[in-house]
């Protein structure tokens, strides 16, 4: 027994030593689900690990085929064994010494949905027989999309008059070999930057960078940013700009300049005119004096025409406005008892002068005075308007 149990275990380790393939090392990673653009391609990245060590790419040979049925063959560098629907469109972009099992499918159909899994072949030597290795549980499924994926396109600040502006266009996809090309509606290609980079495994963005400076007449206009794909089909994002004026003074200093020229200018034209007239208005002065003597001539004149009412006949006048005379229809030199001069004045009537003074004013009827000592009434004692 313990002979058995020895040889058993020195076969096994020989066995583990010489042929490490059937130990199970060799693995792959594929990945597990892509979009694809129908009429378009994609890549399905592939790497695969083995115990060999470096081994040249001409003992290995890498087939993909569908799901778990090895002889329907979508890629065999013996293009005769390849399903005749998927001849010239399916190859590898990898190198099998570098463990790297990329396949390209171009041209994709409806029914190109997959699962594809990856298969590889170990050649014959004269020491070691021929490897075959399916990894049907490391298998892709292509998600099959009948219309372009639309660009992102965005703005990375506001656009200001004058001042560069940048704009970023960017459209995913799953074909690196052959990226979609972005193209812009304005612009040129010294200002178009293009950046390429993988997101994740099997996807990648194309991204096109536009820096342009605006004008105002740029302002409310649009810019299109449009994506071909291989295969012909196109998707396109438009962005309506908004330029912002350029912050300035001009509304302030353009008035200010304005309102000083034209101060000075009127300033120098003042001046302009009082040194060209100057020697006219001295002229003027000296013949016909200043304007005071003007109107003291003009006084004169008025003057002269006649002689104007007295001060005093003016306050009289002034004074009669404000008063008021009773109507007088006794004798002014009446003194009771006396009938004669009742009668002699009896025939006369007073009237009230229009200017009273105590020139015009009558005394008497008879031009004769009274006694002093007779009780009386003078026509002096009874004007009224007189001077006070």
């Amino acid at each position: 027994m313990d002979i058995d149990k020895q040889m058993m275990l020195m076969g096994l380790l020989s066995a583990a030593f010489v042929s490490p393939v059937f130990a199970g090392e060799w693995k792959a990673s594929v990945v597990k689900s892509l979009d694809a653009l129908v009429s378009s391609c994609v890549v399905i990245p592939c790497s695969f690990t083995h115990p060999e060590g470096n081994l040249p790419t001409s003992r290995l040979r890498g087939i993909w085929h569908i799901s778990d049925q090895r002889d329907r063959r979508i890629y065999h560098e013996d293009n005769t064994l390849v399903l005749d629907k998927f001849k010239g469109r399916t190859k590898l972009l990898g190198h099998l010494g570098q463990s790297n099992c990329t396949l390209e499918i171009i041209e994709i159909k409806d029914h190109d949905s997959g699962p594809f899994c990856f298969r590889i072949e170990l050649t014959k030597t004269e020491t070691v027989a021929p490897e075959k290795f399916s990894f049907v549980e490391e298998c892709v499924d292509l998600k099959m999309l009948p219309d372009p994926p639309k660009p992102k396109l965005t703005q990375l600040k506001s656009a200001v008059q004058g001042l560069p502006s940048v704009l970023t266009c960017t459209v995913p996809h799953t074909c690196p070999s052959r990226a979609p090309k972005l193209t812009w509606s304005r612009g040129t290609a010294d200002g178009i930057a293009e950046v390429h980079r993988e997101i994740h495994a099997g996807n990648w963005e194309m991204q096109s960078i536009l820096t342009f400076i605006p004008e105002d007449k740029d302002d409310h206009s649009e810019v299109i940013c449009t994506s071909t794909f291989n295969g012909g089909k196109t998707s396109s994002e438009t962005l309506t700009l908004n330029v912002k004026r350029r912050e300035n003074y001009n509304h302030i200093i353009i008035p200010t300049v304005v309102g000083i020229g034209t101060a000075v200018i009127f300033a120098f034209f003042c001046l302009f005119m009082v040194k060209k007239y100057k020697a006219r208005i001295a002229e003027l002065q000296s013949q016909d004096g200043n304007v005071w003597n003007r109107l003291s001539r003009l006084s004169h004149r008025i003057r002269s025409n006649g002689p104007g009412p007295s001060r005093s006949e003016q306050r009289r006048s002034i004074w009669s406005r404000f008063s008021r005379r009773p109507q007088v229809d006794m004798d002014l030199n009446h003194r009771p008892g006396d009938v004669n001069s009742k009668s002699s004045c009896s025939n006369q009537k007073v009237s009230k002068p229009r200017f009273p003074s105590p020139k015009s004013q009558r005394k008497s009827c008879n031009d004769k005075g009274f006694d002093d000592g007779d009780d009386y009434m003078n026509t002096e004692d009874l004007n009224v308007y007189g001077n006070v």
